[in-house]
């Protein structure tokens, strides 16, 4: 089933690279409390990820901030260290969290995970963006296959 608008984020371990190495964060103690734009992705470094999608949430950071969002985070099935590498490289600092959903577990706990095996790349989450305030999901955008629309900064923007 997948994860609607109004419903309770699962409380899901992930991890996110530090200096001391991948640290565990649980996702119900992550989003409890703020407001949260979470956008995932199929993979990092992938060519539409890394062209539009999360460099479209660095570059509307103040403007989702200015609308009330205290985090952005953005999460793909990948290792920690990819994603703090891929973080680095797209300029994203300490201006979106860069969290590894490394099993999937997350993509699969809110019914947005895909087989991307027949790509080389297994399973992983589908290409979407949601509104998270205190844990529970506000606004949800989920990605037709191969589509690049309904998941953008600029689309999560015209609608807060």
């Amino acid at each position: 089933m997948t994860i609607s608008i109004g419903d309770a984020i699962p409380d899901v371990k992930v991890h996110m690279a530090t200096e001391e190495g991948p640290d565990e964060v649980m996702t119900g103690a992550l989003f409890a409390g703020k407001k949260t734009a979470l956008f995932a992705l199929p993979g990092a470094f992938t060519p539409t990820c890394s062209a539009y999608h999360l460099p479209g949430f660095v570059e509307h950071a103040a403007a989702l901030k200015a609308k009330g969002i205290d985090q952005i985070v953005c999460m793909s099935v990948n290792d920690a260290f990819v994603m703090e590498a891929w973080g680095k490289a797209a300029g994203a600092g300490d201006i979106v969290m860069m969290l590894a959903d490394g099993n999937g577990e997350f993509a699969k706990a809110l019914g947005l995970d895909f087989d991307a095996s027949a790509f080389g790349m297994g399973q992983r989450s589908q290409r979407f963006s949601m509104v998270i305030e205190d844990g529970k999901v506000t606004a949800l955008h989920v990605e037709a296959p191969g589509a690049f629309e309904v998941s953008s900064a600029d689309y999560m923007l015209e609608r807060l």
